[in-house]
């Protein structure tokens, strides 16, 4: 039995309502500013951890508030270096982070979750035959932003370079706490990363996409694409029905044409389904409209799904098809082949 805390969590207050906060207590102003630091910059789960705050103050803050933070249930590590972390939240459900390091090329990126679960019920993805329990907050995802950096610092001495929020849920289905995280993550007073080195993806909600360009974001946008005909994306991607290709084309395009941003497709490659020559010949169409890079990723099959992945025959001559016609592409071998790599398999478990 999870017991969920009745405390206010002091990460839902911003810096300016932690200072009338602090002054309704008798304290000076820039004790906001020092407790925002210790929970943006230096990732603190407790207020013991508040070293250059009285005592006092430690204590008040312990008996009127809590920091509902991310707990560590469990770890598999791959030969291949890929470790994924199952995460308990403060009231009970598990999500996942996969911390994925190419140390030949210093890239080390985790791949993060937005939400408990996923309401969009992509049929080849463990993810999609969980429940949507709701979204995470702004603080579950920046959790695993910094336990993933700590993670990676101990295992391979280098932070992490990039972030990819593909993991379980649909972003932009939590999109006020996924732009609060990104602002956690990229702000000066937090993590200060790079938006350059974010990417965002989504299955492909054509109204939330033009949100991101009204908003002048600065990150990168991927679209979860996986068939390059509406007939094909409607068997396996029901969100296509209300969110067909061209209105999703022209809704990235807008994207594009408002940020300048980098866009990608990504592209998992089912054996005998999306992997033919025509099916390659309908997606370089598709990359005609804006400047763009596909992702052709290796399929990592979960129990009950009617896919396999692609062989790497028909991979490569796919992938060569579309450099034959100027596309920019990327084959993504699977990763974590020995671990329960799939988004959502280790959460899926309980």
């Amino acid at each position: 039995m999870i017991e969920v805390s009745t405390k206010k969590d002091i990460r839902r207050y911003s810096q300016e309502e932690l200072v009338q906060l602090f002054l309704e207590v008798g304290e000076p102003k820039f004790r906001a500013k020092q407790v925002y630091e210790w929970l943006w910059q230096k990732g603190a789960h407790s207020f013991a951890e508040m070293t250059n705050l009285s005592k006092k103050l430690r204590q008040y803050l312990e008996e009127h508030f809590t920091i509902n933070a991310i707990k560590e249930d469990k770890v598999q590590r791959s030969l291949d270096g890929t470790i994924k972390s199952r995460y308990r939240l403060h009231d009970g459900p598990l999500v996942e982070s996969v911390l994925i390091p190419v140390p030949d090329d210093r890239r080390f990126t985790v791949c993060v979750s937005s939400q408990v679960g996923c309401s969009l019920t992509c049929k080849f993805c463990a993810t999609g035959r969980m429940k949507r329990l709701r979204n995470l907050d702004a603080a579950e995802i920046y959790d695993q932003v910094v336990m993933v950096n700590q993670q990676s610092l101990e295992t391979f001495d280098h932070p992490l370079t990039n972030i990819v929020y593909m993991g379980m849920g649909e972003p932009l289905l939590a999109y006020k706490e996924v732009m609060g995280s990104i602002h956690y993550i990229t702000s000066p007073e937090g993590l200060n990363m790079s938006p350059k080195r974010i990417t965002v993806s989504t299955a492909g909600i054509a109204k939330m996409i033009r949100k991101l360009a009204d908003d002048d974001v600065k990150f990168n946008l991927a679209l979860s694409l996986h068939a390059a005909d509406d007939a094909k994306r409607n068997e396996i991607m029901p969100i296509n029905e209300s969110n067909t290709l061209e209105v999703l084309m022209e809704a990235i395009k807008y994207f594009y044409l408002k940020t300048r941003n980098r866009i990608s497709y990504e592209y998992i490659a089912f054996q005998d389904f999306n992997d033919s020559l025509e099916d390659a010949a309908n997606l370089v169409k598709l990359c005609r409209h804006f400047p763009v890079k596909v992702n052709i990723i290796e399929y990592n099959p979960i129990d009950g799904a009617d896919f396999l992945k692609s062989t790497e025959h028909r991979i490569d001559d796919f992938a060569q098809y579309l450099r034959d016609h100027e596309v920019m592409v990327t084959v993504r071998r699977s990763r974590g082949k020995d671990i329960d790599a799939a988004c959502g398999q280790l959460a899926n478990k309980e």
